[in-house]
């Protein structure tokens, strides 16, 4: 399997879903379980190559804006959300995270679906017995240049501007009376 096949699995999934995660996760496996052991390991490949190329500092503060924080692990993921969306939104990401802006998920918890990267885990492990360890390959650190998160907003005004509402202050509840409001 070569990239191009990969995408287009990933692509159909996608489409096919309706955008429903849930519904993502099992196209996918149902697709892997039909696939030649070698493509399953090819597949898996070109899935931890995507997702260290999106191992970024801006897509992380991407997803920190929309996420109203982002942890490692919530950011894993979100790289895998990502993937999950397709070539064409994937590629944008990358090139412009902004780009994420135009998207619209059917709830937050969509946004950094926790489930997508282990799919295909669960389908090596029926199909081979075990799950292989990851590569070597994987960067230690994100690329580009870290932020600081007192400068989302500013470089991320289209993200900050449609999720400020992930970002609002918790604050303790008032002893006033509701009506001493108005």
């Amino acid at each position: 399997m070569n990239q191009h096949e990969f995408w287009q699995i990933i692509d159909s999934v996608h489409s096919d879903s309706g955008g429903d995660m849930d519904r993502k996760c099992e196209l996918l496996k149902s697709q892997l379980s039909k696939l030649p052991k070698q493509d399953i390991r090819d597949f898996i490949g070109h899935f931890d190559s995507a997702d260290a190329s999106a191992y970024t500092w801006s897509l992380w503060g991407a997803a920190y804006v929309m996420c109203g924080g982002c942890s490692d692990d919530s950011f894993s993921d979100f790289r895998s959300t990502l993937i999950s969306h397709g070539s064409d939104i994937y590629k944008r990401a990358l090139a412009d995270p902004e780009s994420l802006a135009e998207l619209e998920f059917k709830s937050q918890d969509d946004i950094s679906y926790e489930g997508f990267q282990y799919v295909h885990l669960e389908v090596e492990e029926e199909v081979f017995g075990e799950i292989q360890p990851k590569s070597n390959n994987f960067p230690s650190d994100p690329s580009g240049s870290e932020w600081d998160e007192d400068d989302l907003e500013k470089l991320y005004p289209k993200l900050s501007a449609k999720y400020s509402q992930n970002n609002i202050e918790v604050r303790p509840p008032s002893t006033k009376p509701w009506w001493k409001f108005w």
